[in-house]
């Protein structure tokens, strides 16, 4: 089979770690063709490209800036990229005959690339729904409900979900906001396809390993380190976070990690450089490689949430920390179903982001036993491997086609 696959999410090459390049190698290991469409943003100063593997192609399009830039261009960048892509596809692949279309939310705006290689092709149609928008936009704030733009991308949302054939949701928590707030979508074609990730078998370093790790970065060898690594925008609540900081600083029994990049990062930064904590490591965005280095000096993985949301995001950073065997500490809104999850399945804590007390009282819980986070850890991996595998992804995908 030929598939093409459209994200923006950057792609150099399909052996890169991540959600999208994980499924596809899957994918291609099981005998099919892939391409892959995948934005070039300005920034980089580079044209459109193609690189061609044995069985996968990759056309990097030249765009505007889409990813951590000011919402003028990204707006701008979103409502072009449909037609940069689909100008690409017609110029590299017109001879190309696609049996299956795989692409992600965001954006919701490539409605008119799908439907043309649908119909031109008679292709399925498959959605990874990773986002809910333009409901996340009106919950941060950023545009108003039953507004011009509010109106505009709710029409667009309702032509993508109809034009997808089968639509895979990130939780059971999203399944049920998609049909209840979507009626006219058909329920049988929605369903749960989780983040998943290729687990890969990690060699435990040695207590002197982890001593020259933690010396490195100064982290102290008795503390308790709590790690964040992930986007740093508006979503993540990055002002909870903030206060969490605060309210440990200088703690001689906790040390937190941040890793990340986004809209938000400079005001963590400022407060950072300002205060100077000796418990608090800030980085920016680091290579998997050198993330997998921290993560493996780490005893428990944070995830944010803005409080405001009332869609059920549910961050693909879980899978990096079950991966490494680390329990979670999770603080976001009500709807999201990842604490819920994390809890029935004894893997992590829950608590409402802005709860400061409730927080730290799963903070000191965590510091003071040992036994209990390397428990939820081993719980947390086996719930990794029976439910967040490529392998089980891929089952889902094509079986829904019998393919």
């Amino acid at each position: 089979m030929n598939i093409i696959f459209l994200t923006l999410s950057p792609f150099n090459n399909l052996n890169d770690r991540g959600i999208y390049p994980d499924l596809l190698r899957k994918i291609v290991r099981k005998g099919h063709n892939v391409y892959i469409v995948t934005p070039n943003e300005r920034k980089f100063k580079k044209p459109t490209q193609l690189f061609i593997d044995k069985n996968s192609q990759i056309l990097c399009v030249k765009t505007l800036n889409l990813q951590k830039t000011n919402l003028f261009e990204k707006g701008i960048g979103i409502f072009l990229v449909e037609h940069q892509f689909k100008a690409a596809i017609k110029k590299y692949w017109s001879g190309i005959k696609f049996d299956l279309i795989i692409y992600t939310t965001p954006p919701i705006t490539i409605t008119h690339v799908i439907k043309f290689i649908k119909r031109r092709d008679n292709a399925k149609t498959y959605l990874l729904l990773k986002d809910i928008f333009p409901q996340n936009a009106v919950d941060l704030g950023m545009i108003r409900k039953g507004g011009l733009l509010y109106r505009f991308f709710k029409k667009t949302e309702a032509k993508l979900y109809a034009i997808s054939d089968q639509i895979g949701c990130m939780s059971p928590a999203n399944v049920d906001y998609i049909c209840m707030n979507n009626p006219n979508i058909d329920r049988k074609k929605v369903h749960v396809n989780p983040n998943s990730i290729e687990v890969k078998i990690k060699n435990k370093i040695n207590n002197f390993e982890k001593k020259c790790i933690r010396n490195k970065y100064n982290i102290p060898e008795s503390v308790t380190t709590f790690i964040y690594g992930g986007n740093l925008g508006k979503p993540q609540g990055v002002n909870f976070l903030i206060d969490v900081l605060k309210y440990y600083f200088n703690n001689e029994n906790v040390f937190f990690i941040i890793v990340g990049s986004g809209t938000e990062y400079k005001k963590i930064n400022k407060w950072y450089c300002l205060n100077k904590p000796q418990n608090t490591l800030l980085l920016p965005y680091l290579p998997k490689e050198e993330f997998d280095i921290l993560l493996s000096i780490s005893d428990v993985g944070l995830i944010f949430l803005d409080s405001r949301f009332t869609i059920p995001n549910f961050p693909s950073r879980l899978l990096s920390y079950l991966e490494f065997s680390l329990p979670i500490l999770a603080a976001t809104d009500r709807y999201s179903d990842i604490g819920l999850i994390a809890q029935q399945n004894g893997f992590g804590f829950w608590c409402e982001s802005g709860d400061l007390d409730s927080f730290c009282n799963y903070v000191n819980i965590f510091t003071k036993n040992i036994d209990l986070r390397l428990s939820m850890g081993k719980k947390g991996n086996l719930y990794l491997e029976k439910n967040y595998t490529v392998d089980i992804s891929y089952s889902i995908i094509f079986n829904e086609y019998d393919i």
